[in-house]
């Protein structure tokens, strides 16, 4: 019978460990040059109502109601198809902040590291993939729509006696800490426009642990329960 480790970390991957931000500033500069600012804030707008509807992130799905849209307007244009390949083929392995990869080998030697992520079922794998982080835990991958609300279901793919969860979204972490309360240790990464929104901050208690960037992982050994 394997024995259930006693801890089990759990990391996020847009903002945490990828600079996601840089994605999305890459995509829109990507769009602008290749159909013009007007057109391309139309993708946006797509973007944010299906991000409402879905309560995820899904470019892909953006895109098909963009070209759809677009279609409504008059525009066939072939570079349109192609829009996909520029999401499928980015080099995410670019954008993985300085020290993510040094950061997960540190927390291996602790516990089993596990991604832990929201996002669609096509894209996010892709770019869980891409970037090496699906390699870099030896495939212990869970996406999900509301993780915080899976507790359950994350308990029993990787069963332990203490998690840690690393995230960019403060709110994020205090729902699992209401859940988990001193079971689960969290860590606040105080990177991308998330968590540099002050006032989304202020209306959650601070996490167990705040760090600036997701390199300084690496100087922390005390992973202990927190009251």
């Amino acid at each position: 019978m394997t024995q259930q480790p006693g801890t089990v970390f759990l990391i996020d991957v847009d903002n945490t460990l990828l600079d996601n931000d840089g994605v999305v500033g890459d995509l829109r500069a990507h769009l602008e040059e290749s159909f013009g600012t007007e057109s391309a804030n139309h993708y946006w707008t797509a973007f944010e109502a299906l991000r409402s509807e879905l309560g995820y992130v899904d470019y892909l799905g953006a895109l098909q109601r963009y070209r759809a849209e677009e279609s409504k307007r008059g525009m066939s244009d072939s570079r349109l198809l192609l829009m996909s390949g520029f999401l499928i083929d980015y080099p995410f392995a670019d954008r993985l902040y300085p020290g993510a990869l040094d950061a997960l080998k540190h927390l291996r030697r602790h516990g089993p590291t596990v991604i832990l992520s929201d996002g669609d079922v096509v894209f996010q794998p892709r770019k869980v993939q891409r970037s090496g982080l699906w390699n870099a835990v030896e495939g212990r991958v869970l996406i999900y729509v509301h993780k915080e609300q899976m507790l359950d279901t994350i308990e029993e793919c990787h069963p332990a006696a203490h998690y840690v969860m690393v995230d960019d979204k403060l709110r994020l972490l205090s729902a699992m800490k209401a859940i988990w309360g001193p079971r689960l240790t969290t860590v606040f990464v105080r990177q991308g426009h998330y968590a540099l929104d002050e006032q989304a901050i202020a209306a959650y208690a601070p996490a167990d642990i705040t760090i600036e960037r997701i390199g300084d992982l690496i100087q922390i050994d005390d992973w202990a329960p927190k009251t």
